[in-house]
């Protein structure tokens, strides 16, 4: 048993970068998916999303903050995606995340309601240290690569 375990898992450590590239796609791409309709949705839609920093003490420049957030989401998983300044697309994330899973908790929504931006967090935060894999724009660029 202990010899199968192995070779599956030389199997898939060899396997590594396709695996984040899977993970930059599928995350990258549904990012995007939630952020574009926050960009396309003008101050009608910024202004909303940024007064629930209200929860923070936070009461001026709402449609900068809700802009902020959809740009993060949207451009940030544009970045994801290609693996392009993946690092720093991964902090802006997970910082939008963890701001909306504290401001889904003092809105009282609860950890069921909160609980997906913290995974998301958590997954962002992963990222940050594992990096986008040797298919991506940031290895082929030569600004991500095992030293």
């Amino acid at each position: 048993m202990k010899k199968i375990i192995e070779a599956i898992n030389t199997v898939l450590f060899m396997q590594k970068d396709a695996g984040l590239l899977v993970f930059r796609i599928i995350i990258g791409g549904m990012f995007m998916w939630h952020g574009l309709p926050k960009i396309l949705g003008g101050p009608e839609t910024w202004i909303p999303l940024g007064q629930t920093m209200k929860v923070f003490g936070i009461y001026f420049a709402p449609g900068f903050f809700g802009f902020m957030s959809g740009a993060s989401e949207c451009f940030g998983g544009l970045l994801i995606f290609l693996g392009l300044f993946y690092r720093v697309a991964a902090v802006f994330l997970c910082i939008n995340l963890l701001t909306a899973f504290s401001s889904q908790l003092l809105q009282g929504k609860g950890l069921f309601k909160a609980s997906q931006s913290f995974e998301d967090a958590a997954s962002f935060l992963a990222a940050i240290f594992v990096g986008p894999g040797r298919y991506s724009l940031d290895h082929y660029l030569g600004l991500d690569r095992d030293k």
